[in-house]
């Protein structure tokens, strides 16, 4: 059956464009392989196809692979329509009888725009896809078709003059591609697990994907938790033509785009500076808001999900849905967001549901909740049943206000990681005794308060130090603990942190700045933008992210290095009056999510740390069944 798929893909490369049925596939899951160094294998369909089947949630609109004419590259992939949803839209999709052929997850926002201008030079269009503009780029401009794009994406294109695969991933990371490359055949997959259900991958455990997961609450990329698999980083592009080795470059970086921004790019000032913010908002909302389906919302009591629901009622052709998570242990209390997040709906008008969760329902979702993980973290289980609920009601599009704290400095860090760097510096030689200070005081500071405050002079004095301490899981110091010495010595090598903490901050100057090039490039790649990518698609449903948008953060980037910077204290006036006194003196609490209560762990002292850590072990030991996590999470 797979073979009449592809050999009907290939009738159907007649003209400009070829469509078919047998060229069907995903906007939301993709897989294949590239044999640049050997032969094709009999079992190379059997393998492409397993891997596609572990993906089926991803995309449950139709499905669909395709392999080239000498079976040294294949395709696979699990369509959720959400641009031209009909048989135009289908994927793989072939180009100029085949001579391109792409593969493609995600969303181009500008396509529409790209089309038009690709129109006016000439080009001719059959469908009304992004993927088909995709194709047209990549034939025009070869790689430099990323600097085109504004959108989430990864993307796979096989170029059949070049015997070459082009690979692409969008600026921040919104889209995952894994690669497992052995000098012979690459393999790449919108999942880690999809790579592992295909076979033939190394899968030795990854001594910095276990050392980085309990440092950070999530697994850093490039890493996985298997030697044999990396990442794509964020903003690189890769080609892999046959008899070569690949070749990796990239073409966005966000300290660039922030050092940019201190050099040449001076910030507007007064009303200047309002219109500029109150503009940037409105164009990317609007510009999340493309689709052929319905969009919905999730509605927190926060500024972000306020400002996203504001610009993005009015350009919803029918009332806007949005979806609140409610938790039971918190129902009137401070952690309740509720009630706001109902009042804020009734202003704008939306279709507003609340959803209530319980610790019932949690203990009945862990096991899909944790195979639905594709790699580990300590996080996304509001977004796990935000997007169940949302997908409940019929959408397969929701906007996100992720994203929001990392742009307009709402986390706590940008107050606390500049004024730890000050500190530490200000006590000059005695940073210098940082270590014994640390080893010294450790034991004593663990019983009132948390450990992380003994490598103050340890860490503190850069910002990458204090970064770690004020968002680290366990510290370094903590994991001879918990893992074999040599483990942690061969994990914490191939992390080098400092090193690769300092590289982000590359040129940027201002502490705000640097606070942001930070949050941007590790916590919320490698945590949230993750979390919402393999908890929406667990559902079936697409989670965009206005404020992580590369038009969005680079229009935006002067406000965030300016002295003053942006913080949201500045977005109170964008607010309608009435939702704007509705947020009025509410703290900065982000959204909770009563795990520890879930999981039995008791209150006091360090509770939530404490809570997070044991979940933490256990999500491990789900993951590495058998292993010393798993005895220690037991």
């Amino acid at each position: 059956m797979l073979q009449f798929i592809a050999i009907l893909c290939l009738a159907t490369d007649t003209g400009r464009v070829g469509f078919g049925p047998g060229s069907e596939a995903l906007v939301c899951g993709i897989a294949g392989l590239l044999h640049y160094g050997t032969g094709p294998r009999p079992d190379d369909q059997a393998v492409v196809a397993r891997m596609s089947a572990t993906m089926a949630a991803r995309g449950p609109d139709s499905e669909g692979v395709w392999a080239s004419d000498d079976g040294t590259a294949l395709f696979a992939q699990r369509r959720l329509a959400i641009i031209d949803p009909g048989p135009g839209g289908w994927q793989p999709m072939s180009f100029d009888g085949g001579r391109l052929v792409a593969n493609y997850n995600g969303e181009i926002y500008n396509y529409r725009e790209l089309r038009s201008g690709l129109e006016a030079a000439g080009r001719r269009f059959v469908s009304q896809s992004d993927t088909e503009v995709l194709l047209h780029l990549y034939d025009l401009h070869g790689a430099g078709m990323v600097d085109r794009l504004r959108g989430m994406y990864a993307l796979s294109i096989w170029d059949r003059e070049r015997r070459a695969m082009f690979f692409a991933r969008d600026p921040f990371g919104i889209k995952p591609l894994y690669v497992a490359d052995d000098g012979r055949t690459l393999r790449f997959a919108s999942q880690v697990k999809a790579l592992l259900a295909g076979g033939g991958i190394d899968t030795t455990p990854e001594p910095a994907g276990d050392i980085g997961f309990l440092l950070w609450g999530s697994v850093p990329e490039p890493f996985t938790l298997y030697k044999g698999i990396r990442a794509l980083p964020a903003g690189h592009t890769m080609t892999v033509a046959q008899g070569q080795l690949p070749a990796v470059r990239r073409f966005h970086a966000v300290a660039s785009v922030l050092a940019e921004a201190e050099r040449d790019r001076p910030a507007p000032t007064g009303q200047a500076r309002i219109d500029h913010l109150r503009n940037c908002i409105a164009d990317t909302v609007k510009h999340h808001m493309v689709a052929d389906v319905p969009v919905g919302m999730f509605l927190s009591a926060g500024f972000d999900s306020s400002l996203v629901a504001q610009f993005a009622a009015p350009q919803s052709a029918q009332a806007l849905r949005s979806v609140t998570l409610g938790f039971d242990e918190y129902r009137g209390t401070d952690n309740d967001e509720t009630t706001v997040a109902a009042q804020i709906a009734g202003h704008h008008r939306t279709d507003h549901r609340t959803v209530w969760v319980a610790r019932a329902e949690f203990a009945a979702a862990r096991d899909h909740l944790l195979t639905a993980m594709d790699q580990p973290t300590i996080d996304g289980t509001n977004v796990y049943f935000v997007s169940k609920a949302t997908a409940s009601t019929g959408l397969k599009v929701a906007l996100s206000g992720i994203g929001g704290d990392e742009v307009f400095a709402g986390y706590p860090s940008f107050r606390q990681v500049p004024e730890m760097v000050r500190l530490v510096g200000r006590v000059g030689p005695l940073a210098a005794l940082g270590r014994g200070f640390r080893i010294v005081s450790e034991p004593v500071l663990r019983r009132f308060t948390s450990p992380k405050y003994a490598g103050v002079l340890e860490y503190g004095g850069t910002y990458g130090g204090a970064y770690l301490l004020r968002r680290g899981l366990f510290m370094p110091w903590e994991l001879p603990a918990l893992v074999d010495v040599d483990y942690l010595r061969q994990g914490l090598a191939a992390l080098d942190s400092q090193a690769t903490l300092a590289a982000a901050l590359d040129g940027v100057r201002s502490g705000n700045g640097r606070v942001a090039a930070l949050e941007l490039s590790f916590y919320l790649r490698n945590q949230l933008l993750r979390d919402a990518d393999w908890a929406g698609m667990a559902h079936s449903l697409e989670i965009r992210t206005p404020f992580v948008d590369v038009r969005f953060f680079r229009d935006l980037a002067p406000l965030i290095v300016a002295d003053p910077p942006l913080t949201k204290a500045e977005l109170p006036p964008l607010l309608a009056p009435p939702v704007r006194d509705m947020l009025a003196g509410r703290p900065k609490r982000g959204f909770q999510v009563p795990v520890r209560t879930w999981l039995g762990m008791p209150s006091g002292r360090d509770a939530r740390t404490r809570g997070w850590r044991a979940w933490a072990l256990q999500v491990l030991a789900g993951f590495r069944p058998g292993s010393d996590f798993a005895r220690r999470a037991a």
